[in-house]
């Protein structure tokens, strides 16, 4: 099947998505949904198959947001079960780092020239974007409106003859993928059930996310097979509270946290290396004590959690791996705060006496398998009041709760020393390594080669075996080994109960990935901004073939 790409109508379609405003975690989510429907309700096909648009609710909404499911039957050989899923996500992020110019950031073209007229106060690699004529700006434009156009387009002109095209496309448009992936997370469930009613047989899975440099000066664009993975680490401190005029007294719960951030933070000991490629280090993402009000008295609990970017660890690994670095830092605080009595002892001619502490570290299911053979079912029946009371509050979101949960839970534990607590704090994004052990993986990899082989560009084409970004690639697999699952499960306080996670359809789906996308520059920046040559030209294409390949159209 042949089928003609036009950059000037992905151009269109890209600014009349961005145009419609949609930040995330606002009712104009909704509107933007409600726009990619009328595109593809005006298509013939779904006007006689109405069925094949689906709406998927986001669950428990408090905006009532929806993602769109597509669904394009070829009708050239209705034999061919084969189908690929394409997702790109319609929200945004806010507008309000474009301060007076705020009220243009959703028009391409207006606030292209507004920043044009504001040049030279602007960073030279902008000012020379700007000159060359070939960026259009504007929030959302590049992370992602762009890449859904693509999907849009192809699929608007695959049906204008879908006598001749063999296999299925199903697109997913998702809302909240800037926030919790709510959009993606509602619809892997409807994913599984559509292929268990229609027999699809699912090759891979395509997003349209942005590509951009990936340091200065770099002029390669990137298409990646497999994709990062994230968990949050996080620690509850328990220390003991004293006077501050009774300095020794007591152990500072802070100065622990501390130490684990010394010892977590952009440390690339932990960094995942497969195939070359490397994950960013772990970084602190918060860090406070819990002390209620101001007083003299130290705090007694702390806590922290990290992001820590994954390309082979899975959730268990990275539990033991944070148990040796807190007991390590345990160590260290000790051993520092011992020195330092030590020596204060002897400027102050009183017998030093080492402190009482020692120490303890222990995972979120440790804890409670401690406190319940304490409280016995008594713990349950208190935990499940306390949960119902947590949850009625819109206040809470995934991660206060997961706190919420393991504050509760040491402070129902007779044994109050001091302890450092382990557990993930949602969300979870499995990483995705496409090796090329399977058949869907070998398909993939071949489908993409392929397309990068046969496209004729000036560009310097790359692969790449992880897109560097958390993005809902994720969702389409998920780590099967029991023992992986169980640590998620067990220690990630509120998984099931606050924080929804599809896990089960995830392993049902287990797909290889791979995004194909604009390039551009500045995601979440008031400097945001697309490169039209690329992004309308070639990318397309990549788009197009990889699909035609993965379903031998």
């Amino acid at each position: 099947m042949n089928i003609t790409i036009s950059p000037e109508r992905i151009e269109e379609i890209t600014v009349m998505l961005t145009r419609q405003r949609s930040v995330t975690e606002t009712i104009e989510e909704q509107l933007v949904t409600e726009k990619v429907t009328h595109f593809f309700k005006e298509l013939d096909y779904f006007k006689q198959n109405p069925e094949d648009l689906m709406t998927i609710q986001a669950p428990n909404d408090p905006w009532g947001r929806k993602s769109l499911i597509s669904i394009l039957r070829g009708k050239k050989d209705p034999q061919n079960k084969k189908t690929v899923i394409l997702i790109g996500h319609t929200d945004t992020v806010g507008i309000s780092d474009y301060g007076d110019l705020r009220d243009f950031a959703h028009l391409p073209y207006e606030i292209t020239e507004k920043l044009r007229e504001r040049k030279d106060q602007l960073p030279k690699e902008v000012q020379i974007d700007l000159d060359s004529g070939d960026y259009l700006f504007g929030r959302g434009i590049f992370d992602m409106k762009a890449g859904n156009a693509i999907i849009m387009h192809l699929m608007e002109e695959i049906e204008k003859d879908l006598e001749n095209f063999s296999g299925t496309i199903i697109y997913c448009a998702v809302c909240d993928e800037e926030a919790n992936s709510v959009g993606m997370r509602s619809c892997v469930p409807e994913l599984v059930k559509l292929r268990e009613e229609n027999g699809f047989d699912y090759t891979a899975l395509i997003n349209t996310d942005y590509m951009t440099s990936e340091y200065p000066g770099d002029q390669n664009k990137y298409v990646y097979v497999g994709t990062v993975g994230k968990l949050m680490p996080s620690f509850y401190v328990v220390g003991k509270e004293t006077h501050v005029g009774e300095a020794f007294k007591g152990l500072d719960p802070n100065q622990i946290v501390a130490e684990l951030t010394r010892k977590i933070n952009l440390n690339t000991d932990l960094c995942d290396i497969v195939e070359g490629e490397v994950t960013l280090p772990p970084m602190s993402l918060k860090q406070q004590d819990l002390k209620p009000e101001y007083s003299v008295q130290t705090a007694k609990t702390a806590h922290a959690f990290y992001n820590f970017a994954t390309h082979y660890s899975t959730p268990d690994m990275v539990l033991e791996k944070m148990r040796g670095v807190a007991v390590e830092a345990f160590d260290a605080v000790l051993k520092d705060v011992n020195n330092q009595y030590e020596a204060y002892s002897q400027m102050t001619n009183r017998e030093f006496e080492e402190l009482p502490y020692k120490t303890k570290v222990m995972t979120y299911s440790e804890l409670y398998v401690a406190v319940q053979e304490e409280k016995g079912a008594e713990l349950d029946e208190q935990f499940e009041a306390a949960r119902q009371k947590w949850l009625i509050d819109d206040s809470i979101d995934d991660r206060d709760y997961a706190l919420k949960e393991v504050e509760w839970l040491q402070t129902m534990w007779t044994n109050q020393e001091p302890v450092i607590l382990i557990y993930f704090t949602p969300p979870y994004y499995p990483h995705i390594y496409v090796e090329g052990k399977t058949n869907q993986e070998k398909a993939l990899l071949e489908a993409v080669k392929e397309a990068v082989d046969t496209t004729e560009t000036e560009y310097q084409l790359v692969y790449k075996k992880f897109f560097p970004y958390i993005s809902d690639l994720s969702y389409a697999a998920a780590p099967r080994e029991a023992d992986a699952v169980d640590a998620l499960k067990l220690n990630m306080p509120g998984f099931g109960v606050k924080y929804s996670l599809p896990l089960e359809e995830m392993q049902q789906l287990q797909l290889p990935v791979v995004d194909i996308g604009p390039f551009g520059k500045d995601s979440h920046k008031f400097t945001e901004r697309l490169e039209k040559t690329y992004s309308f030209n070639v990318a397309p294409i990549l788009v197009q073939k990889t699909v035609f390949n993965l379903l031998d159209a």
